[in-house]
């Protein structure tokens, strides 16, 4: 009864799991799963999970199953696959799903392929593999099914990925390792050089998001951490600005850059130019860094901007690639 098969597009993230079935997100949650370490059983998930980080007993393990984008921890992984695709597809689901999931640009053979068998292992119909470039291109809805050139810069919590896409695949693209966390590791790093003091990931994300960005603000924003002090061990206060943030992501910023610059030297000048008028499309979670457009912008010498559903946009289009999959499919991965 193919009418009650259900089709689910997953964008597999190092730090969210996004879940999207046609025009509709059904699940977003941080990919983090928290596990009882002797019974190798799943006690929490999604931002449960990340609330626990550093808060728990040796008897349970809070772990990311997926590193710059793929799978480190591949029993994890299934067993949250399976859990969401059971909970998603409800009891009375006579047919087992269909799923697109995503992958970096540029994954190996083997990557690819355990992508794909714990999809299967979810209990799915069939799995298909879409590199993120591409979905996230199809999620907002770029033109790319035409001979003219669309550029990408996909800013996930792993990974940094640049692509140039037309007729529905990908020109030339390239992935740095350069994301998210990366990001959070620079701010720990600045503030333990220049402070003395050792804060961890949470923390360093939280100041990156509210008071972090790319270019010097009108206005500056403070926010006043706890850390420990590097030479006593015991706790101290800090306030940070804006100018510190800055500071402390210029390093991976510029890593994000080179990236980019790398695939436009790899680009056809006839695409080039139609870049040129259209822009660069900014997408993923990093991607809403304060300033960050006009920081590529100037740092590219072309327009970048940041669509509409950043965060989002990546499993809408590989839920939209279930449905044009015979015209994208020699731009699917096999696994």
């Amino acid at each position: 009864m193919p009418f009650l098969t259900r089709e689910f597009g997953i964008d597999l993230g190092t730090t969210h799991i996004t879940v999207a079935e046609g025009n509709q997100i059904l699940v977003r949650e941080p990919t983090v799963v928290a596990i009882i370490v002797d019974e190798q059983k799943m006690v929490e998930w999604g931002q449960a999970a990340k609330d626990m980080l550093g808060r728990v007993p040796d008897s349970i393990e809070v772990v990311r199953p997926l590193q710059h984008g793929v799978i480190a921890e591949y029993d994890v992984t299934e067993t949250l696959l399976s859990f969401l695709v059971k909970k998603l597809s409800g009891p009375m689901l006579l047919a087992r799903p269909r799923l697109m999931l995503t992958v970096p640009f540029g994954v190996t053979s083997v990557e690819s392929r355990a992508v794909q068998e714990a999809g299967l292992g979810a209990r799915s119909r069939e799995v298909y593999l879409i590199q993120q470039p591409l979905a996230a291109a199809l999620g907002v809805d770029l033109p790319i099914g035409t001979p003219s050139g669309n550029m990408i810069l996909s800013l996930g919590g792993g990974t940094s990925q640049a692509a140039v896409l037309a007729m529905n695949g990908i020109v030339t693209a390239e992935t740095s390792r350069t994301g998210g966390i990366k990001l959070d590791e620079a701010i720990i790093g600045y503030v333990r050089k220049k402070y003395g003091l050792i804060i961890g990931q949470p923390t360093a994300e939280q100041l990156k998001i509210r008071i972090g960005a790319a270019l010097p603000q009108d206005t500056q924003d403070v926010m006043e951490i706890q850390g420990q002090d590097q030479v006593s061990g015991l706790p101290r206060p800090l306030t940070l600005t804006t100018d510190d943030i800055i500071d402390a992501l210029q390093e991976p910023l510029g890593e994000i850059v080179q990236t980019a610059r790398r695939v436009l030297e790899k680009t056809p000048p006839e695409l080039i130019s139609d870049i040129i008028d259209r822009g660069v499309a900014l997408t993923g979670g990093g991607a809403m860094l304060r300033g960050l457009d006009r920081f590529l912008t100037k740092s590219l010498g072309i327009p970048a901007y940041l669509v509409d559903n950043p965060t989002t946009c990546t499993a809408e289009g590989a839920a939209r690639a279930l449905v044009m999959r015979e015209s994208i499919r020699r731009s699917l991965i096999a696994g």
